[in-house]
């Protein structure tokens, strides 16, 4: 692809290979059911009795035009630092400055099953498919443009489960012209739909579709998968980045790649490589990091065991480290250039990208699953923590809330706070906060758009003020905060009057 090495590529050889031999079929047989685009209709499928939901009869092979919002995790953490690659990528736009087209179409292309972009007119946005238009048109793609596509299950309800892609399309989640409702395509590979949730979720586990393991490698349950995609949904895997950034540096993705690949290594890597937070927010240490990962890695034998039953041959394990070439050369080249240049190694558009995430405390409370009655945050820092809260919020002089993939029915209230940061949040009430000295997040670099029901007031807020993404349904009203509000580049959508300093966002 052009613009990108191999490294950029998220799916694997065994899917692509499947892929290959499954659109062939699907192509002979004509079931490739729609193409990509706001515009475009649904599959309508066949009858298939009473309360089976509409993505029941899909068959494996096809491929499915969904929106994000559409889709299901089965994985409930993904490397950050990825996706601030990309994020980072695309914003700085470096690779039209070098005459190329920016990237983001390009792997939207491929996401697609498309090949890459064709062209792309000035202002081209992922959410207007007629600004841009890729090599391989709709209803003529080959075995080989589908294969690098990423897959999904069809589960009980006729819902839809993500079994490869849960990075590229969280990026497309975050991006300015992206967001829930963004099309893509995703190619079928089983449908399960008959099967009990019970039965399901049995067989996605013995057929190794869904990684229960958190950040920490510690085993969770299918209650503990996010529910949607989205930064704030999932959790962070310092060790997942860490191995992706070694990607044909210590290890290349093999044409027989298990799923869930990147995760087995980052088991591995960490009972052996420890890695501090300091380390990964500059580019010498974490280098550093990446040298000794991937130089672990090639010094493994073929037939070790690295985890889960998988030999170091099967994970992708290289015979030499950088493929044989020097420090200065090769992937880790690549990787060690500075974002100066014209064109950056993925770790600087990374760590470019994560300083201007607005930091998070660390959290003194963290609540998790459902709770009812009121929230009174006196003190500290309260982290909600995909939780779901039936009751008034309030959040006091000096105290912090930070709330990422939580819901909230009812009223968000503080005064005087120290930082409150609401980010993939759902709010079913009024939001007002007032004089704030700390950052005020709605959304923005990082923090996952929200959804909130009911008027929003923001007043007198002296630390930063970001709105971005999302929707309010309801009035927005902003005063005296300083400095005025920002959007972020991703303008927020509002049902109701804008007034005040948010006026114009």
């Amino acid at each position: 692809m052009r613009g990108a090495s191999a490294g950029d590529r998220s799916g694997t050889g065994r899917r692509r290979r499947t892929a290959a031999a499954l659109t062939a079929v699907a192509l002979a047989a004509g079931a490739i059911v729609t193409g990509a685009g706001a515009a475009q209709a649904k599959p309508q499928p066949q009858d298939c009795g009473a309360g089976r939901a509409a993505y029941a009869c899909v068959r494996p092979g096809e491929l499915l035009d969904v929106t994000l919002g559409e889709l299901h995790p089965t994985q409930s953490a993904v490397g950050y630092d990825e996706i601030y690659y990309k994020l980072g990528r695309y914003r700085l736009d470096k690779d039209v400055a070098a005459g190329d087209f920016n990237k983001r179409f390009d792997d939207w292309c491929e996401a697609n099953g498309q090949g890459e972009t064709a062209s792309a007119r000035p202002g081209a946005r992922l959410d207007d498919p007629a600004s841009f238009s890729c090599t391989v048109p709709l209803g003529q793609e080959t075995a080989d443009s589908v294969a690098p596509m990423k897959t999904a299950v069809v589960g009980p309800g006729g819902k839809l489960y993500l079994t490869d892609g849960h990075h590229t399309f969280t990026v497309f989640d975050e991006l300015p012209d992206g967001g829930d409702d963004l099309h893509v395509r995703v190619r079928i590979t089983d449908n399960f739909s008959s099967l009990s949730t019970a039965a399901f979720w049995q067989r996605m586990t013995d057929e190794k579709k869904v990684w229960l393991r958190d950040e920490n490698d510690r085993p969770i349950t299918v209650g503990q998968l996010p529910d949607r995609l989205g930064l704030a949904h999932f959790h962070d895997d310092a060790y997942r980045s860490l191995v992706y950034f070694t990607r044909d540096i210590g290890y290349a993705v093999p044409d027989d790649a298990s799923e869930f690949l990147e995760f087995s290594w980052g088991s591995w890597l960490r009972g052996r490589l420890p890695v501090k937070p300091s380390q990964l927010n500059d580019s010498a240490p974490y280098l550093s990091l990446v040298k000794q990962a991937s130089q672990a890695m090639v010094a493994l034998a073929d037939d070790d065991l690295v985890a889960g039953g998988r030999t170091a041959a099967e994970l992708g394990k290289m015979a030499e480290w950088n493929d044989g070439k020097k420090e200065t050369g090769g992937e880790f080249a690549k990787l060690s250039r500075a974002i100066t240049e014209a064109k950056p190694g993925k770790l600087a558009y990374a760590l470019g990208f994560k300083a201007d995430v607005a930091p998070a405390p660390s959290c003194t409370t963290t609540l998790t699953g459902t709770r009812s009655g009121p929230l009174t945050v006196g003190s500290g820092v309260t982290c909600l923590d995909r939780a779901r809260l039936t009751g008034p919020v309030t959040v006091r002089a000096g105290a912090s809330l930070i709330s990422r993939g939580s819901t909230v029915s009812g009223p968000v209230a503080a005064s005087g706070a120290r930082t409150v940061q609401l980010c993939g949040t759902t709010v079913n009430g009024p939001v007002s906060i007032t004089r704030t000295d700390g950052p005020v997040l709605l959304g923005g670099p990082g923090c996952t758009a929200d959804a909130v029901t009911g008027p929003v007031a923001l007043t007198g807020n002296t630390g930063g003020v970001t709105v971005s993404g999302g929707t309010v349904t309801g009035p927005l009203a902003c005063s005296a905060n300083s400095p005025a509000p920002s959007d972020a580049g991703k303008p927020v959508t509002v049902r109701g009057p804008r007034s005040g300093q948010c006026a114009t966002l």
